[in-house]
């Protein structure tokens, strides 16, 4: 079912597991070759940093001379008894927990622990007290009865990939029993990106199509495609987190469009499945991408983005005059050519800054530098005299430049509103721009 425009599913659930990604090699551990079960691909490999460098740091205390404890254990009949000797790994982790706390991999490993679902179980199955009411505290102790449960009673610490695997999936089924997990997988036109792949946080990245495995057939094709990949879970009493699902991708789509002039967007149909099972189809409620050129983004810039997309997504108003301005906007990207494009780019630009007069002074009062404000505003005018002729078909093609130009201005006062460099109070803003224009300059003093 489709999602409506303000981000929400109509109807239906869907989601992930069996859902792959390749990429490039980490250690001991590449994610392209994570279990098709797994559910938390982002803490796996978190978890398989710290267990690396704890490894290697525990291995060389012992090298150093600390040493295992160990606990003389009877075996065999009373008559004949036999005599083993079980290493107290668990004695010995724990005198080490303090070192192993300032390993660099530590608070990252930490932290992805204290966000599962359904900690204290997973606590609880490895015969640990759960701290109540502290999840930094669950999240240590955790820690530790995982990496007491890989080694177990072993008297060397090296990381055994078949190993962590076996412990990994406990972990999982103890936390993520009666959650519903999920993924979207939602293309996205016009954004080439260099890497592989561009986490965004939250279970959201942008991956290159060529990495991904097990998808759909209408997804194949195109190597450097970018697909958006949504990770969702819901614990049981939960609604279904597919219903979150619109909302993130309709303010990722924001973000892009917001972030560069080819106006990268999402594709008319999404793809979504759960709990591993078959793939859906889901029409989004979205327009289409005129063909404006594509947006290359360089591994310099994924940081920017990741910080970008996390602050639209953040403050982007719900209702008022600046949504109902954005909303408009975001239809404008979506029209087929730029003369549909322009009643749209019009009513934002107005309900930001006023009658058509006074929009035309103040838009080019925020974004012209003084000397071309006057030749920015005379253009916008003339854009305005063109909304007429695109209603009645009497079209000058030489002039899609300046609506483009419309759309370019309303996109970079947009963005800086939302980033907070722009006072909301727009019109007023402009309004004093002007004020201070039109003062006389103060005599200079010979």
């Amino acid at each position: 079912m489709p999602w409506s425009n303000d981000g929400r599913m109509k109807s239906g659930a869907i989601c992930p597991t069996g859902l792959q990604v390749r990429v490039r090699a980490r250690g001991a551990c590449p994610a392209a070759q994570n279990s098709q079960r797994m559910h938390n691909r982002a803490l796996h490999d978190t978890l398989a940093a710290f267990v690396e460098e704890a490894a290697w740091q525990l291995a060389e205390e012992v090298a150093a001379g600390a040493e295992v404890p160990f606990e003389l254990m009877e075996q065999g009949r009373a008559s004949a008894p036999l005599y083993c000797y079980r290493p107290l790994t668990d004695r010995f982790i724990a005198e080490h927990l303090g070192m192993l706390e300032r390993l660099p991999s530590y608070p990252a490993a930490r932290k992805g622990l204290e966000t599962l679902p359904n900690l204290g179980a997973y606590l609880i199955a490895r015969g640990r007290r759960a701290p109540a009411g502290d999840r930094r505290a669950q999240g240590d102790a955790a820690l530790e009865a995982f990496i007491t449960a890989l080694w177990g009673d072993a008297t060397d610490f090296v990381y055994d990939r078949e190993r962590f695997d076996q412990v990994y999936n406990e972990l999982e089924e103890a936390v993520y029993d009666g959650c519903s997990l999920s993924v979207v997988l939602a293309p996205v036109e016009g954004l080439v990106i260099d890497g592989e792949e561009v986490a965004l946080g939250d279970g959201l990245a942008l991956v290159r199509g060529s990495t991904l495995l097990n998808t759909p057939t209408d997804l194949h094709g195109d190597d450097y495609a970018t697909i958006a990949v949504l990770h969702l879970e819901s614990a049981p009493g939960e609604s279904p987190a597919l219903e979150q699902a619109g909302r993130r991708l309709r303010r990722l789509q924001t973000a892009l469009r917001l972030w560069d002039d080819a106006e990268p967007s999402l594709a008319p149909v999404a793809w979504a499945r759960t709990d591993g099972g078959p793939w859906m189809s889901v029409p989004l409620a979205t327009g289409l991408r005129r063909m404006t050129g594509d947006c290359l983004l360089a591994p310099e810039e994924e940081d920017p983005l990741r910080a970008f997309c996390a602050l639209i997504a953040r403050r982007t108003p719900r209702a008022g005059e600046l949504a109902w301005a954005l909303r408009r906007f975001e239809l404008g990207c979506e029209r087929s050519s730029p003369w549909e494009a322009i009643s749209d780019w019009l009513l934002s630009a107005r309900a930001l800054l006023g009658d058509d007069e006074r929009m035309c002074d103040r838009l080019a009062a925020i974004c012209a530098a003084p000397e071309d404000r006057d030749a920015l505003a005379r253009r916008l005018r003339d854009t305005v005299a063109l909304e007429r002729a695109a209603v009645t078909g009497r079209l000058d093609t030489g002039l899609e430049d300046h609506v483009e130009e419309l759309g370019s201005n309303l996109r970079a006062i947009l963005r800086d509103v939302l980033c907070g460099h722009l006072d909301p109070a727009l019109r007023t803003l402009a309004d004093g721009i002007l004020a201070s224009d039109e003062q006389p300059a103060e005599p200079t003093a010979f």
